[in-house]
């Protein structure tokens, strides 16, 4: 073969493997590295609802329907759908789906992942609640579904978008160990399994030819950072690009450094108390000031729970505690999503109204009790518990404070082994009336109400106004239900509300994150700065 031919083969072969690797697999511009807030604590995306691994798995995998950055649903790997009556809906499913091993995603990935997330082993918290409503699906085609409920369940789209398809190919035998490991963790979604370390990094590939359009990274490396200060080290290092939960004490700084952006959201996050009502006896870590048993639980009583609303001066914790990244609650939800009411403002700050309750309930000289919370969950969590401590002396009550790491906290809560408790909701589904649903209707796991529900207040008329609305296929009627649902349980104080979060990331220059209501930090708000 003489010099131009041997050229020229070189040429076409070199042009035949230009074409045929993806474009963007060849200019990626570079790794990324993001600092996390909490640890992961599973791969698998059906073992254990919690934020940070519900934020992680939509890297790998993706529902049906999906949330943009201020909650709206919007399609998935549904395309459509729509209500055909109040017991059947039917969904469209996008067609040219491929999970991340080639093979292609159908009605069938659908059927077996909706059979799979009620039968997870050992959950600790599981996705049921989401599931339980259907009582039968039928495959129309490989891209139609049909959903059948017992009841109307206007809350099927959000609930669905809270569950993550897996492949029934590699899901049939898996474990949840399988999805840790990865040899299961084979999703539709934009990014590719690649390395978990519990409690220090999630690593992730690009999954060239993606449905949604490839992202601009080729890996990220999700690093577990849960001390504040180790993260903003972390990112005034080059250790990483993108942090989310920048400590409040930090902003101001940060903010004046040209070479990092900070962008910041208010959150679906209210911080709250719940306060436990599961005995008629002394609750757990409540006595009376000589620490003996109390007569009956004062937690019972409404102008009790009023007294412990009305001794918190909410406006001090956003401004002090908060340093001013918060909003004062005065529900579950800030009065810009659904179903919550303008009618409803912060509690006042009133120690002497709240002192004149306490004696009016019996308990003029107050009482005793222990404030338990996370350490290291929500965002200056331990100094909020502090805080309503201080409150709480200024009544006459003797407020003590423990607070401990959040894995053995939420453990403790759940088992009602505490009498006050501290703790945070984000309302993924970007409306009031499933936040109640889960915070504050009457306890019943059979029924999936009041899962979370530590507190276990119960009123069955509330109860009653939630279910109603639950059920009314109409947006408008339903709203005013959820509504009236809200200013009920509020006013006879089924939880006290504090604050919202406002979420904060920075990063470094040459980047930027889209902020999001649902705190989510994802790979895919992190773009090129133009």
């Amino acid at each position: 073969m003489n010099r131009a031919l041997r050229t020229l083969a070189s040429f076409s072969a070199a042009l035949l493997l230009a074409v045929a690797l993806p474009a963007s697999a060849q200019d990626k511009p570079r790794d990324i590295n993001i600092g996390l807030q909490a640890a992961i604590t599973s791969m698998d995306p059906h073992y254990h609802n919690l934020s940070p691994n519900n934020s992680m798995m939509l890297h790998l995998f993706e529902p049906l329907i999906k949330r943009d950055d201020n909650q709206k649903l919007v399609p998935g790997l549904a395309t459509s759908w729509k209500a055909v009556d109040p017991l059947t809906w039917e969904f469209k499913l996008r067609k040219n789906v491929r999970f991340h091993d080639g093979s292609p995603f159908t009605a069938e990935d659908v059927v077996f992942t909706l059979k799979r997330v009620p039968n997870v082993p050992n959950s600790p918290s599981s996705f049921a609640t989401f599931t339980k409503p259907i009582i039968d699906v039928k495959v129309v085609d490989p891209h139609t579904l049909i959903f059948k409920t017992a009841t109307p369940h206007v809350l099927l789209p959000s609930d669905l978008a809270s569950v993550m398809i897996v492949s029934k190919l590699h899901g049939e035998k898996a474990t949840t160990e399988d999805y840790n490991t990865g040899k299961a963790a084979i999703g539709t979604g934009p990014y590719k399994f690649m390395e978990y370390v519990p409690n220090q990094r999630v690593v992730v590939k690009a999954n060239y030819g993606y449905w949604g359009g490839e992202e601009p990274w080729d890996k990220v490396t999700f690093k577990i950072l849960t001390s504040p200060a180790g993260r903003v080290a972390a990112l005034l290092s080059n250790g990483v690009e993108l942090i989310e939960t920048v400590p409040t004490a930090d902003i101001a700084k940060l903010s004046a450094d040209k070479n990092y952006s900070l962008v910041d959201k208010v959150s679906n996050r209210v911080i709250y108390v719940h306060l436990n009502q599961s005995t008629d006896k002394s609750p757990p870590f409540v006595t009376a000031k000589d620490g003996k048993p109390l007569d009956k639980n004062p937690f019972k009583d409404a102008r009790v729970r009023k007294a412990l609303s009305m001794a918190v001066n909410r406006d001090a914790i956003v401004d002090k505690v908060m340093e001013k990244k918060a909003v004062s609650a005065a529900q579950l939800l800030p009065d810009f999503f659904y179903g919550t009411s303008k009618k409803l403002k912060p509690t006042k700050f009133d120690p002497e109204g709240a002192k004149k309750l306490l004696a009016e309930a019996g308990y003029p000289n107050g009482f005793a009790m222990t404030l338990h919370g996370p350490n290291n969950r929500y965002i200056n969590d331990a100094n909020v518990v502090q805080a309503l401590a201080q409150f709480y002396s200024r009544i006459g009550i003797d407020a003590k404070v423990e607070t401990m790491p959040s894995n053995v906290y939420f453990t403790r809560a759940t088992k009602l082994e505490f009498g006050y408790m501290v703790l945070g909701w984000g309302t993924e589904s970007g409306e009031q009336g499933s936040a109640m649903r889960s915070l504050l209707a009457t306890y019943d796991q059979a029924k999936g109400m009041g899962v979370t529900n530590r507190g276990r207040y119960s009123n069955p008329a509330f109860d009653k106004v939630l279910s109603d609305a639950l059920v009314t296929m109409d947006d408008k009627k339903r709203e005013a239900m959820i509504q009236q649902a809200a200013e009920m349980v509020m006013g006879d104080v089924g939880l006290i509300p504090l604050h919202y979060e406002v979420s904060t990331w920075a990063t470094v220059k040459g980047v930027k994150y889209t902020a999001r209501t649902d705190q989510y930090t994802l790979a895919m708000g992190l773009k090129p700065a133009k």
